[in-house]
């Protein structure tokens, strides 16, 4: 094999992944803005979720992208295990889309839409017809990349030892299958992984029924891709990865088993013979690059992915309620105690790309860091009754928690910033960062006062009955602030009429002043201790920070609603 068509053959994969690329981000940004409104409507109708997985693996030219997004969904416990599985199965549907479209090989149009996409995106002043631009110019990269792979391939089938292996060991339905899934997962997509096949099999590398198993293969490649995706997810997304490489396999092994099957489908619904080649064939774009010799070829390998995804998601999409419902039997488990695990259950770094999911994560992840803050002030009211130091030091690992989610979210964000943000969303960051930051000084406030009742034990200070009452009763007005700042931070609440914040916090502050003039007079008559008096007014200041961290949380928070 010649260098120069080795060189051609890879220029001409980097520039089909470029265009796929390319058609990737101009589709998102055509359709971006209306991204976020299609996921979250998804209801639990199995089949309006599967198509949303079809739009949404079209518009991101990949179902595994499309997939990465679906868990970083369930991770944020934005949609069921019942939804996402539905959505999954439904991503293949968009593969077989974007595999047709590149099945047709128009290759006529591939430098005029080169030209017209490089003349949109550089020359016009419109960010729609940039986008445009963006989108025309992935499509003519990808039938001109196409064309220069096919090209590249061609001298390898006349190589004796290439020739060989084709021979003794693709010939095996299952090797093909098998190279097909790593094609697919070295490529992290299944629509780049399927034009590579038609490339080989365009080239005459590879013979029909090979590639055929080649292109059933990529499904379980991508399926794979999902469960690494969900490695260090929640169970519910373990659950739905898992699920998912089972509805793959399951197909994969029919699709092996009834082949000859699955060949004469193809055959029935395509165009032409398969391996019909014609010497010689001259393209009219870039000729005299490229001799097709088999003119049918990828329409035959198209429909075969579309028949094989299409059957499977008829004969697997109406049993999505049993698998969710077995999901337990399956993966058992429960999900771990969120108050002490310290890393972030939300985020996913890989959807920073799609700053509309990321800012969702990122909510549900300051949502989770609120609840552990309120149960650790519930937790510390609840000292006051008795201390325990088995509680204490849980609260301490608590306060740890809050400490590394403020880092992590924090460091989230600040990547997130350095993204191409729409206003609104730029206008959320600040907000979302100062929020984190209040609900660490809420813990660290929590904190300070466990261990002013540390001292209060060790030091064996003694309070009266009635500075005693006064904590439970100011203690009682906080939590009520606190549990209204918690549930402030849902990003599905919307503000209630009732829990406005503003009269609680003015009965907090008569309370304070209340306090204030008892205690005083307490400590004039003696009934109170120097020691003791400092310590009751240091708990008393950080329960006055508690109430005004809660109180801006809230206002905070509704700013994102």
């Amino acid at each position: 094999m010649p260098f120069s068509f080795l060189m051609e053959a890879l220029g001409g994969l980097g520039l089909f992944i470029l265009g796929m690329k390319f058609m990737s981000e101009g589709l998102q940004k055509l359709a971006g803005e209306k991204l976020r409104q299609v996921l979250e409507k998804i209801t639990g109708n199995r089949f309006a979720a599967a198509l949303t997985g079809s739009a949404l693996a079209s518009l991101l030219q990949s179902s595994s992208t499309a997939s990465i997004i679906v868990i970083g969904f369930v991770n944020a416990g934005l949609i069921s295990l019942y939804q996402a599985l539905a959505v999954l199965i439904g991503t293949g549907l968009g593969t077989t889309i974007a595999i047709q479209f590149i099945a047709f090989k128009i290759s006529f149009f591939a430098l005029p839409l080169i030209f017209a996409g490089v003349v949109l995106r550089c020359f016009s002043s419109r960010r729609r017809w940039v986008n445009v631009g963006t989108m025309l110019l992935g499509a003519g990269l990808v039938f001109f990349g196409l064309h220069l792979m096919e090209n590249g391939f061609a001298p390898l089938k006349d190589n004796t030892l290439i020739h060989g292996l084709g021979q003794h060991f693709l010939s095996w339905r299952l090797p093909a299958m098998l190279l097909g899934a790593l094609i697919a997962f070295l490529m992290q997509s299944g629509s780049a992984a399927i034009g590579i096949v038609i490339a080989f099999a365009g080239s005459g590398l590879v013979g029909f029924n090979t590639a055929v198993a080649m292109v059933v293969g990529e499904s379980l490649g991508s399926s794979i891709i999902t469960a690494i995706a969900s490695i260090n997810g929640t169970l519910a997304a373990r659950r739905t990865a898992l699920l998912y490489i089972l509805v793959n396999f399951a197909a994969v092994s029919l699709a092996m088993i009834l082949f000859p099957l699955l060949l004469q489908l193809v055959r029935h619904f395509s165009p032409g013979e398969a391996d019909f080649a014609v010497q010689g064939m001259r393209t009219l774009t870039v000729a005299p690059l490229v001799a097709e010799t088999k003119p049918y070829i990828a329409r035959h390998l198209a429909n075969a992915h579309t028949i094989f995804t299409a059957l499977s998601v008829l004969l697997f999409l109406p049993l999505v309620g049993f698998f969710a419902r077995s999901a337990p039997l399956i993966v058992p488990g429960r999900e771990g105690d969120g108050d002490m695990d310290p890393r972030p259950r939300y985020l996913d770094q890989r959807v920073l790309n799609t700053p509309t999911i990321a800012l969702l994560q990122a909510k549900k992840e300051v949502k989770r860091m609120g609840e552990v803050a309120g149960t650790m002030f519930l937790e510390m009211a609840a000292q006051f009754e008795g201390f325990n130091a088995r509680t204490a030091g849980r609260l301490k690992q608590k306060e740890e928690v809050l400490d590394i989610l403020q880092r992590d979210i924090s460091a989230f964000l600040i990547t997130l910033s350095r993204r191409q943000l729409s206003t609104e969303n730029a206008m959320e960051l600040p907000v979302l960062l100062q929020l984190i930051n209040e609900l660490e000084h809420l813990g660290d406030q929590v904190e300070a006062i466990m261990d002013y009742l540390r001292r209060k034990k060790e030091d064996k200070l003694r309070f009266s009955n009635a500075a005693m009452a006064e904590i439970r009763t100011l203690s009682v007005l906080v939590s009520r602030v606190v549990a209204t700042a918690v549930n402030s931070l849902d990003p599905e609440q919307t503000p209630v009429e009732g829990e406005d914040p503003g009269p609680a916090m003015k009965e907090i502050e008569l309370a304070l002043a209340t306090l204030h003039l008892n205690h005083t007079k307490r400590l004039h008559s003696g009934k109170c201790s120097v020691s003791a008096g400092l310590l009751f007014s240091d708990i008393i200041a950080s329960f006055e920070k508690i109430a005004y961290i809660a109180y801006s949380t809230i206002k905070k928070s509704r700013e994102l609603q």
